[in-house]
């Protein structure tokens, strides 16, 4: 008892420092006589312009006991193939209110027979596509709709880590929902399929079905669309990504005037400033990327530039890696001028280029054999690989390449042990062969032989 009273002041005097504490269990419902802060007054405004969208695939499977005439006959079963219905879900934002477009993921409606949109009030319509672009995972549809709500865009590039951001859409089909994050990263890229990636990474809950949604600010502007999330289980771990607006911007226009995405070449070869080469050149690495090849012939090659130097700014963006100048390129269409900075010598220099167009060569002008498929010259993909080669765009399904399991996307590095770099070394090298024609194919790394007699 001695104990207990000896302790008594030490007691009060705690009681007394708690007391004086603010209270941390919950938040007061008004501070000085105003209500708190509240995102709702921002998403009355955002949640008109968010859509959900609902696809329908048509699928036709056919069970291997139809193969048997006798269990037909037996059975008295048609001849025919039955259809199965499969049905998924995603998000959508309201880009242009007046013709109806809305901007979503590739992803999302890829191989899809039936399109529908939902809008918030609860209309529905059906959905026609207007272009897609799958190195973005971007798509285009548009609806016949009125009285729609466009999203305003902000610049993406303006965006720090630790901005607030609230994810808008329709996880798991439940309808719209909001969540709200921070920026955890910027320039997130490394996902296989994609050909440009700068992603935008936040901590807002993204779930399946939140594809194709808004990313949006304070101000209530779109600053990416959400695409993909990192998850272990299938559900929010708080790992996601939006592409970013500006480069959602850049796709959204070209589908709006082509149904897709033209690009081009300026036919330059870079690669990362390593920190010994920034050293060398007396850089900060990231200040640039280095020009490994230049390809000639190119817009490039004709506006003087040559490997060694180090590309600082490509029109209005400064570069720091070689993903960067790729995703930055890839915006550019084919006719537009482009001004580069960069260093020689430590001296900083400027050109303009003009974005030349990809050529492409049917394979029955090369040999017959090459009947159905289409190449294309300085693929995109192996440039940002340094890999040389034709790519394989269009293949025919009955054709000898289909049937000798080449793809689209297959790059042809040589023939009968002869290297190609591109369309007119391809052109030069079949042409000259005589009887069996050997392709040296690249596919995911790997490279594998075709042969065509």
């Amino acid at each position: 008892m001695n104990m207990i009273m000896s302790r008594f002041p030490m007691l009060l005097g705690l009681l007394a420092l708690l007391a004086s504490l603010p209270a941390q269990a919950a938040l007061p419902a008004a501070v000085d006589g105003k209500e708190l802060p509240s995102l709702a007054p921002v998403l009355e405004r955002v949640t008109p312009s968010v859509v959900n969208v609902y696809t329908q695939t048509r699928v036709r499977v056919r069970s291997p006991l139809l193969d048997d005439p006798f269990f037909r006959r037996f059975f008295n079963v048609p001849d025919r193939a039955r259809e199965r219905v499969s049905q998924s879900l995603g998000s959508g934002v309201i880009v242009d209110a007046d013709k109806g477009y809305v901007l979503t993921n590739n992803h999302v409606i890829a191989g899809a027979d039936d399109i529908s949109v939902t809008l918030s009030d609860g209309r529905s319509f059906d959905a026609e596509v207007i272009g897609t672009d799958p190195d973005t995972d971007l798509a285009m549809v548009r609806i016949p709709a009125e009285d729609l709500e466009a999203l305003p865009f902000a610049d993406s590039g303006e965006l720090r880590v630790g901005d607030f951001v609230v994810a808008v859409g329709n996880p798991f089909g439940l309808g719209q929902t909001v969540t709200s994050g921070i920026v955890s990263a910027l320039g997130r890229s490394a996902f296989r399929g994609l050909e440009f990636q700068n992603f935008i990474q936040t901590d807002a809950s993204i779930n399946p079905g939140n594809s194709g949604g808004a990313l949006i600010n304070l101000r209530g502007e779109l600053v990416g669309i959400n695409s993909a999330i990192f998850t272990p289980s299938g559900g929010n771990v708080g790992i996601g990504f939006a592409i970013p607006s500006a480069m959602a911007w850049h796709v959204m226009e070209q589908l709006a005037e082509y149904g897709e995405v033209r690009r081009g070449t300026l036919g330059i070869f870079v690669q990362d400033l390593t920190t010994d080469l920034a050293g060398a050149f007396d850089l900060e690495k990231g200040s640039g990327v280095l020009v490994a090849e230049i390809d000639p012939g190119s817009a490039a090659d004709e506006a003087g530039l040559e490997a060694g130097d180090v590309i600082t700014r490509i029109g209005d963006y400064p570069v720091g890696s070689a993903q960067e100048f790729h995703n930055y390129e890839g915006q550019f269409p084919v006719g537009d001028t482009v001004q580069l900075a960069y260093l020689r010598d430590g001296k900083v220099k400027k050109a303009r280029l003009t974005v030349q167009a990809l050529d492409r060569l049917q394979g029955g002008d090369l040999d017959h054999r090459l009947l159905g498929a289409t190449f294309e010259d300085i693929p995109l993909k192996a440039r940002s690989n340094r890999v040389r080669g034709v790519l394989l765009t269009e293949l025919q399904g009955d054709s000898r390449l289909a049937r000798r399991g080449m793809r689209p996307g297959d790059i042809v590095t040589g023939a009968n042990r002869q290297s190609v770099r591109d369309l007119d070394e391809f052109r030069a090298v079949v042409d000259g062969i005589d009887g069996a024609l050997f392709l040296e194919v690249l596919r995911g790394g790997r490279d594998y032989v075709v042969r065509l007699d």
